[in-house]
């Protein structure tokens, strides 16, 4: 009888246990299909990263590129932001046009070939090259606000201008004659802005940049202001600067500063107006820059939440990914590495519910819909600087950066238990 009876409950377990797990799988399916289940980082091969990259890159770059080829950009562009400039909605536009170009100009600049990818390459390049005949002729119904009525227009056309420079062939190469001057028009309408005495002075810079590399005239004297702030007067150690003469705790180091004043540098130094001992230290703070965003990255996938403009996502980490596009990362921080890490963050960020609208906007948010989180200058045109993260995608498949095997980053190794060696600041 106790036999019996022992053989009943031990049943009567199993089937509850049986049904347990039974009820969690559904709540686990049911929690994946609605978008509530903590993200899982996974380990892949770099090409199953770089298909996962350019699914998200043209997933948030679509609405913003088609509707501006389209001419509808202002009709169908949404606007959030807690601001209540009259003029902010106007220059939004601008802000994501310049942005999004800044981000995805060096994957395009790989060209179209017969593989998927290039055949996507191809479409995308279509779409740029049409909406920016769009932004910058004065009859379309999306021409783009460059002027002085706001001074926020100059720093989108620094960012539309640093994004052609990094697409030369076929951006800037593809445009016809007409645009190209309008576009060089709008960029000199720009200079009746004067820039504030911080990062602002970058985007004069490389704008200034962008005319000397494509028309081979520029104002030396607006380009080099800039240069020369940060050269003498605001670098404060270790591979970082000022944003102007005080420290600011945020990302605009690698929002702007090293990314802008790096590549300024280059072209200087490719029209023989550089000084190349300055251009070698730019290079070194770049990368040291570059390494201490990798360590910032938790191995799960986080980072600090620290700083204005934290709405931009990933876009924080525009240095570390131009150092991995122009081979600037130090020797201990592997392209591997790096790219592993930035998968993990992209892949837990982007996830997160609330970041599309119903029609597949940007909304304003560090992980989901997080408006209150931003700056009342923040509007939903700001938030496509998070492409900035995706600029390794300039470097072709066969790249280390991409055929190299999965591996762990700093602090994934450290918090496990592995020996990383010592960190050392630079001088």
């Amino acid at each position: 009888m106790m036999r019996r009876q022992t053989i009943i409950t031990v049943c009567l377990l199993i089937m509850a246990l049986a049904c347990n797990i039974e009820v969690f799988g559904q709540r686990k399916q049911k929690q994946e299909l609605s978008g509530t289940t903590r993200p899982v980082v996974t380990e892949s091969n770099g090409m199953d990263d770089r298909s996962a990259w350019i699914r998200q890159l043209t997933k948030i770059a679509s609405p913003v590129l088609e509707n501006l080829a389209a001419g509808t950009l202002k009709k169908n562009m949404p606007f959030e932001s807690l601001s209540t400039d009259p003029l902010r909605k106007e220059v939004s536009y601008l802000e994501a046009v310049g942005r999004t170009i800044c981000g995805i100009a060096p994957w395009l600049e790989l060209g179209a070939d017969d593989s998927e990818e290039g055949k996507l390459r191809a479409h995308f390049i279509d779409l740029v090259v049409r909406g920016l005949r769009n932004a910058v002729n004065p009859q379309s119904p999306d021409h783009l606000m460059f002027d002085n009525r706001h001074t926020q227009p100059l720093v989108d056309a620094a960012f539309l201008a640093e994004g052609i420079l990094r697409a030369p062939t076929q951006l800037w190469g593809r445009l016809d004659k007409q645009t190209q001057q309008w576009l060089i028009h709008e960029w000199k309408v720009s200079r009746s802005i004067k820039p504030y005495e911080s990062n602002w002075l970058l985007f004069a810079s490389i704008i200034e940049a962008a005319l000397l590399e494509f028309t081979g005239e520029c104002d030396m004297d607006r380009l080099m202001y800039g240069v020369n702030r940060f050269r003498h007067e605001w670098y404060k150690g270790d591979g970082w600067y000022g944003d102007g003469a005080d420290f600011h705790l945020d990302y605009y180091n690698s929002l702007v500063i090293h990314p802008m004043l790096t590549e300024t540098l280059e072209i200087l130094k490719r029209h023989q107006l550089g000084d190349d001992d300055f251009t070698k230290k730019q290079r070194a703070r770049h990368g040291r820059m570059a390494a201490q965003l990798e360590r910032m990255i938790s191995p799960e996938g986080t980072y600090p939440v620290t700083g204005r403009s934290i709405v931009y996502r990933f876009g924080s980490f525009h240095a570390l990914s131009s150092a991995a596009l122009y081979h600037m990362l130090p020797s201990k921080v592997s392209p591997a590495q790096v790219r592993c890490a930035l998968t993990a963050v992209i892949q837990r960020q982007i996830s997160q519910p609330g970041t599309y609208d119903p029609n597949g906007w940007l909304r304003i948010g560090y992980a989901g819909s997080q408006i209150h989180m931003s700056e009342d200058y923040i509007n939903t045109g700001s938030l496509y600087l998070c492409t900035a993260a995706f600029l390794p995608l300039g470097l072709p498949a066969d790249d280390i950066f991409w055929s190299s095997p999965p591996q762990e980053w700093t602090a994934k190794k450290a918090w496990k238990g592995v020996d990383v060696g010592a960190d050392h600041a630079i001088k």
